[in-house]
């Protein structure tokens, strides 16, 4: 559809259905292959991230000396269809994942035609810029957030005598709730830049509060890693520069809608 035609409000719910069924086909596209290959990604992907081997594990034992030496959990599946659904969530949440740029491919180029010369220039490569913030996320979340979370979680111990055996879905719930979150938090610039945009936020708000940032960033890298200094760090440094970035962004979007 031309981006000069006019369209009524009939031809734009039209073009919207289509877009949302071209990017639903995507997800199912992407969750048929991870389904076929679901016992590889599971036995290589999600549950070697129990094992000291990891490659997170040994980087951090290698570069920083600390090393993980057992993470004691034992897996089960405690109802009939337990691991037919976290099978295909697995695949639903891969799936999207996966298709995430064509996603937002979908929804930029519905979104494009309303927006002034401008502001299409502005948002030049928004496209790659979003993908690109969103899989840095999910490699972040999945390489840090994740196992830092099941090394700790996985040993912690009240007594001795009490034993953790971690049902799959406990297990797959954390890991993916972990790594997608942290892809969408990662895109905190591009929220910025809206925000900004519509005049809800401002660059001098943001530096205003940096202070108050920083503390909130050093709780959030508490709750989600280990209590140990070099972890809280390792998470710490990557966000608050995600706030740097974002004030950059603010400045930007300023600078130009001045000029």
């Amino acid at each position: 559809m031309s981006e000069d035609k006019p369209m009524s409000f009939l031809d734009h719910l039209e073009e919207l259905r289509w877009r949302l069924l071209r990017a639903a086909v995507a997800v199912i596209f992407f969750s048929v292959i991870i389904w076929i290959y679901q016992r590889e990604i599971m036995e290589n992907i999600f549950l070697n991230m129990v094992d000291p081997d990891f490659f997170s594990f040994r980087l951090l034992c290698q570069y920083l000396g600390v090393c993980v030496e057992e993470i004691t959990i034992d897996f089960q599946s405690t109802t009939l269809a337990g691991q037919f659904s976290y099978a295909l969530m697995m695949s639903i949440m891969g799936g999207v994942v996966l298709a995430f740029p064509y996603i937002f491919y979908q929804l930029w180029a519905f979104v494009k035609p309303g927006l002034k010369g401008n502001e299409k220039q502005m948002a030049k490569g928004i496209v790659f810029y979003v993908s690109l913030l969103f899989f840095s996320g999910i490699l972040f979340g999945y390489y840090v957030v994740a196992p830092l979370s099941v090394q700790f979680f996985g040993n912690f111990q009240i007594t001795p005598e009490i034993k953790t055996d971690v049902t799959i879905a406990s297990y797959m719930s954390t890991i993916l709730s972990t790594v997608f979150y942290t892809g969408l938090f990662f895109l905190f610039p591009i929220v910025t830049f809206l925000l900004v945009k519509i005049g809800l936020f401002t660059p001098e708000f943001l530096i205003k509060y940096r202070k108050h940032a920083i503390v909130i960033i050093l709780i959030l890298a508490a709750v989600i890693t280990p209590p140990d200094v070099i972890s809280q760090v390792i998470v710490t440094i990557p966000i608050y520069v995600l706030y740097e970035v974002s004030i950059l962004v603010a400045k930007r979007v300023v600078k130009t809608d001045q000029a």
